[in-house]
């Protein structure tokens, strides 16, 4: 009963916004944008905290927002974690204990509007400049991204090209900012008023249409080796975006797995990216 009054929540919603989309459509899209920039969850809680309060922590700034970094300190190169949508550094919590062991220097942040970050609403531009004041401040030689933390990390490096930065993983990312709208529009059941102006909103904000922000374009311009790990069971971000990031980042290799779902989380996906660091 709980799951299919959640799954009837989003219709809803899209319906009455489309009515309001006919009175006054600024208003109707606005709200739509600010439904789809606005997590319901990635604050931490205490069980998270419990693990995170174990790194040396540090808040950094962007503009007028916070960025709650961790450090877990180690002799060998900086590795950069950057978690995805209504997650926070507590995703890699597994990942971290591998690299400990091995005596890696690892930074993990929080992205905007999650866990102890500032901010209400979170989008991938903002979150890749939180990147970068992070990548710039430790010195980071390597960065893992998952799902949108992988598509901001790819927007950070074409737009600064970090001189640290040597390697790049991308896990479970989306490749097209048009497909990740595209996605949301259809969930919601929006009509052509709203989806109009949802593309209009990005331009006034950003000065570029959705179309412009793409991962796999943008990868032309990365000159790192880059690690791109995807499912192809994965239900959130398509297989074939991972495909299309793959074949115009132009020193990278694509790992498939089965079964792992956008989480991607098992043992062997970690060896694979311990694999790639030592190589």
């Amino acid at each position: 009963m709980k799951k299919t009054i959640a799954k009837a929540i989003p219709k809803i919603i899209g319906s009455t916004l489309n009515i309001v989309s006919f009175i006054a459509p600024k208003y109707a899209s606005s709200k739509a944008l600010d439904l789809f920039a606005t997590p319901r969850k990635g604050r931490n809680n205490e069980k998270e905290d419990k693990f995170l309060n174990t790194a040396s922590q540090q808040i950094l700034n962007y503009e007028d927002a916070s960025i709650q970094t961790y450090t877990w300190k180690g002799s060998k190169e900086t590795i950069l974690l950057a978690h995805g949508w209504e997650s926070n550094a507590f995703r890699w919590k597994n990942l971290i204990k591998t690299l400990q062991k091995l005596d890696y220097n690892i930074v993990a942040l929080d992205g905007p509007a999650h866990g102890k970050s500032s901010g209400t609403q979170f989008n991938a531009i903002l979150y890749s400049e939180f990147i970068n004041v992070v990548a710039s401040h430790y010195k980071a030689n390597t960065i893992i991204g998952h799902s949108v933390g992988g598509m901001a990390s790819v927007f950070f490096q074409h737009k600064h090209q970090n001189q640290s930065l040597e390697k790049m993983i991308l896990l479970g990312a989306p490749s097209e900012f048009t497909k990740v709208f595209k996605n949301y529009v259809n969930m919601m059941s929006y009509n052509n008023r709203i989806e109009n102006g949802l593309n209009q909103l990005v331009v006034d904000r950003f000065n570029n249409p959705p179309s412009f922000y793409s991962a796999a374009k943008f990868s032309k311009k990365i000159n790192l080796e880059g690690l791109i790990i995807h499912d192809k069971q994965d239900q959130i971000i398509s297989y074939d975006e991972a495909e299309l990031i793959n074949a115009n980042f132009k020193n990278s290799k694509l790992i498939t797995t089965e079964g792992f779902g956008h989480g991607l989380r098992d043992n062997s996906v970690n060896q694979a990216i311990i694999d790639f660091i030592n190589n």
